[in-house]
């Protein structure tokens, strides 16, 4: 189990709980209980929280930083399957595993987490059904995370993708005034999040630079009209070829 600490700030962390959706209605006494059960860990840039396979301790959440959650192909290419940022949780989805982690989880930048650990949780969440209605909206939400990566990679194509990620970060999508957008990573790392690599990705915002639709500078992205970007993905296909092999929900598979 890698190392962690008990908290002894316990106000702190109940706060920390609390901002997070998994225990979004849960009373502030249950807080409490869950708070009791909750060790912390600082996790340096680079470093690993868990791999692939791993025992499973319990549920992680992101109190500092950023955790990005990723697999590794045997030739070395990697996908991003989501970045958990400040008070999202994740590892929800493994807690009754016995096969351990389904992926590999490392910090993109210093980071520190909580981690309720599983036994404790276990045990309340027999004795409270709210707790297992809080997992299951948790379990929910990542497998509609993981449809919507498994619709970016097989019917989107990248300058798709990044449109998309750039107009969902925009209070009004259709505004023509600018747009300020703060890249919350790095942009090799938001490639990859994005199922590209880094130079496809910087092709895609010089294209769009090209087209007048943003400004770059640093890592801060200006949409200079979303209403224009928005025009324009509505005038570019969204849908690219999927991979040979791939199979589309009630489509038979071919095989040329």
């Amino acid at each position: 189990m890698p190392s962690m600490k008990r908290e002894s700030h316990r106000p702190a962390v109940v706060a920390s709980l609390r901002r997070c959706r998994l225990f979004a209605g849960i009373s502030p006494a249950e807080l409490g209980r869950v708070a009791a059960i909750t060790v912390g860990r600082a996790v340096p840039k680079g470093s690993y929280l868990f791999h692939e396979g791993a025992p499973v301790h319990g549920i992680y959440l992101v109190r500092h930083g950023a955790i990005k959650v990723h697999r590794v192909n045997p030739l070395g290419r990697e996908q991003v399957i989501h970045v958990f940022r400040p008070f999202e949780s994740f590892g929800e989805e493994s807690l009754l595993s016995e096969a351990g982690h389904p992926a590999d989880a490392c910090a993109t930048e210093d980071s520190q987490v909580l981690l309720v650990q599983r036994a404790g949780l276990l045990a309340m969440v027999k004795r409270r059904p709210e707790l297992a209605l809080c997992l299951l909206r948790a379990m929910d939400r990542h497998v509609h995370l993981l449809i919507s990566l498994l619709d970016d990679l097989t019917l989107k194509d990248v300058k798709t993708r990044v449109a998309n990620w750039l107009l969902q970060r925009c209070p009004d999508p259709t505004s023509p005034r600018p747009v300020r957008i703060q890249l919350p990573t790095t942009k090799r790392v938001l490639a990859a999040e994005l199922g590209t690599v880094g130079e496809t990705f910087s092709r895609t915002v010089a294209k769009f630079r090209e087209l007048n639709l943003l400004a770059v500078e640093g890592n801060t992205v200006t949409l200079l009209s979303p209403a224009r970007l928005t025009q324009w993905l509505g005038q570019h296909p969204a849908a690219a070829p999927p991979p040979a092999g791939v199979r589309l929900w009630g489509q038979p598979r071919f095989n040329v």
